[in-house]
């Protein structure tokens, strides 16, 4: 394969996945870490993708990856985030989870929990949640993204207004180093800060990935939840807004290199 085909094939990788890194890289194409290493740069140099610690991601802007690919980014980190804010909420309490493949996970890990009710917006945990005897799964009203099953708008807001819940989980698209939390879809947005106004105790999960990407609209400030549950955090700056705001800032692999 020629640099400019692998280029090409690099650039449809971090397309398709979000991030790429590069001992996976140099495996894939049976090349040395050197010469992936020289190859996200020339990448990188033209703009066409974005350097990040061990890898690469591809510029966002103002567009949502697919969710089903979003799925596989970072997929071992989800999955011990979701055991992590799980392992918070105790059984028999109410929560909101609202969308994201990383609340998703927390669904996941949640179903071995009893006495739970579990109030969402987002039709993938409802679907696989409610097969559970020991969960009662209550889904708002409002319009269906069919992106991501996402359910949206202002009935949905005035839905979740009826509740006040022990816990909520929510993810986000984007977190700035100013500690901003940011999506894409400003009428997500507005349900986000419905759940977050009312339950007692917020709980923020999100990989690591999300400091590297942007997003146009903002949620809340990350001093505004109680706990934000992350594989590892590296930005000074995060560390010292939970600090500040009394947020346990707990990372599941933070030696992670």
């Amino acid at each position: 394969m020629d640099i400019d085909t692998r280029h090409l094939a690099i650039i449809e990788k971090a397309k398709s996945r979000g991030r790429v890194l590069v001992d996976d890289l140099a495996r894939e194409f049976a090349i040395s870490v050197q010469t992936v290493r020289k190859d996200l740069n020339e990448i990188c140099n033209k703009g066409l993708l974005k350097r990040s610690h061990g890898g690469a991601v591809f510029p966002s802007g103002v567009e949502n990856m697919e969710y089903e690919s979003r799925r596989h980014i970072a997929a071992r980190e989800k999955d011990a985030i979701g055991r992590a804010a799980a392992a918070l909420v105790p059984n028999n309490s109410s929560l909101f989870i609202n969308i994201g493949t990383t609340t998703e996970a927390v669904g996941q890990a949640l179903l071995d929990h009893t006495g739970m009710m579990v109030i969402t917006n987002n039709i993938n945990v409802a679907n696989r949640m409610r097969i559970y005897p020991n969960v009662e799964v209550v889904i708002a009203s409002g319009i269906v993204r069919g992106s991501d099953g996402g359910i949206v708008g202002e009935a949905a807001v005035d839905f979740i207004k009826q509740f006040k819940v022990d816990y909520a989980v929510i993810g986000v698209s984007a977190i700035d180093e100013d500690g901003a939390l940011l999506d894409f879809d400003y009428r997500e947005v507005k349900v986000a800060q419905a759940i977050i106004a009312n339950a007692r105790h917020v709980i923020l999960v999100s990989d690591s990935t999300k400091f590297e990407r942007t997003a146009p609209v903002r949620i809340a400030h990350l001093s505004q939840v109680n706990t934000f549950i992350t594989d590892r955090c590296t930005l000074a700056s995060i560390h010292a807004i939970c600090a500040g705001a009394g947020v346990n800032l707990i990372e599941t692999d933070p030696l992670m290199d």
